[in-house]
């Protein structure tokens, strides 16, 4: 049995990266800022200008925090 210090590694072969209860993914140290949660629309069929702003907000911010840490390209 293979035991890590450390809780984010790539699995032997290099092929998976593993990321165990309690361990962080940083960029230089540090972890990306928390997002708040997105909520639902408030009703009706479509959503309002601004509640679909909120949501395109909400998804670049989650784009941002990716790319941050390397895990997509910028």
């Amino acid at each position: 049995m293979t035991d890590y210090a450390c809780k984010v590694h790539m699995k032997q072969g290099g092929d998976e990266l593993v990321i165990e209860s309690g361990g962080k993914i940083t960029a230089a140290g540090v972890q990306a800022s928390a997002i708040t949660n997105a909520t639902a629309a408030s009703g009706g069929d479509s959503p309002t200008e601004a509640e679909h702003n909120a949501v395109v907000t909400k998804l670049n911010s989650v784009l941002a925090a990716l790319r941050g840490v390397g895990i997509i390209a910028p």
